[in-house]
C-alpha cells in the first residue's frame, strides 16, 4: 500500500511538472499559447491530488485546509486554461499576456503550497 501511494505521489509531481513544463517552454519561445500538454497535466494532476485526498491508509489525518487551497488553485488553473484555450481557438491569436502569467504563477503557487504547507 505505501508503494502504491508513493507511485501516486510522484505521478501527482509529473502532472505539475508536464503542467509548468509545457507552460515555461511556450513562455521561452515568446509564444504565448496554451496547449493541450498543458491540459494533460493538468488532469493528471487532479485525479492524482484527489487519489491522494482520499484517507486509504487508516489512520492518517488529512490537512482538509491545504487539500482545499490546492483544489481552489486547480479549479483557477483549469478555467485560466479553459478560458485560454477557447479564445485562442475561435480567434487564432496567442492568449493574452495577463491570462498566460495568471497560468504560470497558479502553477506554481500550487506547488509552493504543497512544499511549503
Amino acid at each position: 500500500m505505501e508503494l502504491l501511494r508513493d507511485v501516486v505521489v510522484l505521478l501527482h509531481i509529473v502532472g505539475f511538472a508536464v503542467t509548468f513544463g509545457a507552460w515555461v517552454t511556450a513562455a521561452v519561445s515568446r509564444e504565448l499559447r496554451f496547449t493541450r500538454t498543458m491540459d494533460y497535466g493538468l488532469v493528471l494532476s487532479l485525479v492524482t491530488g484527489l487519489a491522494l485526498a482520499a484517507p486509504w491508509p487508516a489512520g492518517i489525518e488529512l490537512n482538509y485546509p491545504k487539500i482545499g487551497l490546492k483544489l481552489v488553485l486547480l479549479v483557477a488553473l483549469g478555467a485560466v486554461l479553459g478560458i485560454g484555450s477557447a479564445r485562442q481557438r475561435r480567434t487564432g491569436q496567442a492568449v493574452p499576456r495577463p491570462l498566460f502569467v495568471a497560468a504560470g504563477v497558479l502553477s506554481v503557487t500550487a506547488a509552493a503550497v504543497a512544499v511549503l504547507w
